[in-house]
């Protein structure tokens, strides 16, 4: 009786060399920039330690002082100007990311995206690591922590460009959405993941919140040296191993009886692992492509579509992150009915959690959606622009005071769809735009200029809402309006566009 090729084997062997490569790469890309939120996320939860409500603390019997009032506050977070201080923290931050973004891109095409990323992801570590060392070699000065979170903005920003022009080299167009839909949903996770692990030590040693995040980036740093692909033409020295050690086994099988052939010759991957010498050929002419001249800043910018994205990201994350960093203090201050538990900035509040994991869902299933409908109709800032429409009445209804959670969680799905689309599928189809004539050297600045740009609309959301909120919430869910409209009208000549060319009066494009 022939014997058969076991189930789990012939399974393997059924997804192709490049399907592996692929999906290797996806999941070390989701693993890398999951590290990178993860190490950014202990600030938002250590902050409920820096100041603190002492008066519900027990005081230790041998403490010395006299200030009853402070005596549990970390310096200088324990001044009146606490909140003033941690702003001060947070847009040291977001300002040398949103700078460092535009320069991230020009260097990602210029330097190997593992070394890149491996550089970025090991400094990132190190200064997240001081930031929780502070803890331990007793730091207050404020200049210490602002300038450690702002180098660590700065070295930051070598993540996404680096990790989207990754996933953009190994997928085409065709699924790009929804497979870009579900791998950014790596915000969301390292987001939780982060929490967790900052919670875990934030009332015992904070300092720990930040190092145990600092060693595990540093360590993924480690991991994306040793095993990350960046592109397809990197695989020729495995193809070329596997064609070795192929005429070897070729020459023990030819001796071996006919019952040993299927292991050869029922793989369907076969044609790509054992390949013909007219494949090596092929193989040895692919590093041509690399001498392709890497696209400069400008010429990244006169790419169709960059501008208009870019400035559309802009209005979406100052939206997405006012949400993100006002959503605690709306809910704990205005009273709708609900049982509210938390105060703001008690990070660590059971209803805060219970909402931030349900926003994080949301988020993660705006990205999916919009992604997918934007694969099947072909239409990326069609999708968006219908997105954006549809948020902008829900924020006014959440702002008029009804269902507001729902409301919200639902206006936080509808703003970082477009949010999610624009920073993935639609970055790298406009760096791989027919326009660039096969120049592939585009992805990493292309995503520089479009995140780096939504980058300014996350820093100035915050600040914005913590201008206009002292003269009434109503007047923050206008602003919030009034982004999604812009962002709306940004998109107006390229959804025109698409629509033409389902009409038929123009070649139907994506991105």
């Amino acid at each position: 009786m022939r014997s058969s090729l076991a189930p789990g084997i012939r399974l393997i062997t059924s997804f192709s060399r490049d399907s592996w490569y692929r999906g290797f790469t996806l999941f070390l890309t989701f693993l890398f920039y999951t590290s990178y939120h993860l190490s950014r996320k202990p600030i938002s939860i250590v902050k409920s330690e820096l100041h603190r409500n002492c008066s519900t603390v027990i005081r230790p019997p041998n403490l010395n002082g006299t200030n009853n009032e402070t005596w549990c506050d970390w310096a200088p977070f324990d001044q009146d100007n606490y909140q003033t201080l941690f702003g001060a923290v947070d847009n040291s931050f977001l300002v040398a990311y949103a700078i460092g973004m535009f320069i991230s891109g020009i260097f990602g095409e210029r330097v190997p995206l593992r070394y890149y990323l491996t550089t970025g992801m090991l400094l990132s570590g190190v200064f997240t690591c001081l930031f929780g060392l502070g803890f331990y070699w007793n730091i207050h000065s404020i200049w210490y922590y602002a300038f450690v979170q702002a180098m660590n903005g700065l070295v930051q920003t070598t993540g996404w460009p680096a990790v989207v022009a990754c996933v953009g080299n190994w997928f085409g167009k065709g699924k790009r959405g929804f497979i870009m839909g579900v791998w950014n949903s790596h915000t969301s996770v390292g987001n939780i993941l982060g929490s967790l692990i900052a919670g875990l030590f934030v009332s015992s040693a904070w300092g720990m919140s930040f190092i145990v995040p600092g060693v595990i980036i540093a360590s993924t740093g480690v991991l994306c040296f040793f095993f990350l692909v960046e592109k397809q033409g990197e695989k020729n020295i495995t193809q070329l191993t596997a064609l070795c050690r192929t005429a070897m086994l070729v020459a023990l099988y030819q001796q071996e009886d006919d019952e040993k052939e299927p292991l050869l010759q029922n793989s369907s991957s076969n044609e790509e692992i054992f390949s013909s010498p007219d494949q090596y050929n092929s193989i040895s002419s692919e590093p041509d492509l690399e001498q392709t001249q890497a696209i400069s800043f400008c010429g990244a910018l006169r790419i169709p579509g960059v501008v208009e994205f870019s400035l559309c990201l802009l209005f979406a994350k100052l939206v997405s992150y006012t949400f993100l960093y006002w959503l605690p203090l709306y809910i704990s201050n205005v009273d709708h009915g609900l049982d509210c538990q938390c105060s703001f900035p008690n990070a660590m509040g059971e209803h805060f959690q219970s909402v931030c994991m349900l926003n994080v869902g949301c988020v993660s299933a705006g990205g999916i959606v919009a992604g997918l409908v934007s694969d099947q109709i072909g239409g990326r800032a069609f999708t968006c622009c219908v997105m954006l429409i549809v948020a902008a009445p829900m924020v006014s209804i959440a702002g008029l005071c009804l269902c507001p959670v729902g409301m919200l969680l639902v206006c936080g799905a509808l703003v970082n769809g477009p949010y999610a689309l624009i920073t993935t599928a639609v970055s790298a189809d406009l760096g791989t735009h027919e326009s660039l004539k096969g120049n592939s050297r585009a992805l990493s600045t292309v995503t520089a200029i479009i995140d780096g740009t939504g980058s300014i609309g996350a820093a100035l959301g915050p600040l914005l809402a913590g201008l206009i909120s002292p003269t009434g919430w109503n007047n923050v869910f206008f602003m919030l309006i009034t982004a999604d409209i812009l962002a709306c009208l940004l998109l107006s000549r390229l959804v025109y566009k698409e629509v033409r060319g389902w009409c038929g009066h123009s070649p139907r494009q994506r991105g």
